[in-house]
């Protein structure tokens, strides 16, 4: 389960760096840091939720696109993770 939650991660902090990228801005994406701080704008979070989107092949029920889920990689980790699990469990 642990080399399932690095590469979880790690595709999330890809994803993130890319957009950053693309403005033209870089940072040290940890996992607890706040996305906001790091440079993301609220378009950046939809190009991210799009992108969750098509990395993890799901759709983002509406309920979980809350401030709450896209605060960082990690509560963006934890949304993924469940909905995957969901999604398997079905």
């Amino acid at each position: 389960m642990q080399a399932f939650d690095t590469d979880l991660r790690n595709r999330i902090i890809k994803l993130v760096k890319g957009i950053l990228e693309q403005n033209s801005l870089s940072a040290d994406v940890k996992p607890q840091a706040k996305l906001v701080d790091v440079g993301l704008t609220s378009m950046d979070m939809v190009n991210l939720m799009l992108g969750v989107e098509a990395e993890f092949d799901f759709t983002i029920p509406q309920a979980e696109i809350t401030p709450d889920n896209f605060r960082s990689v990690e509560t963006l980790e934890r949304m993924v993770a469940t909905q995957l699990k969901l999604a398997t469990a079905a």
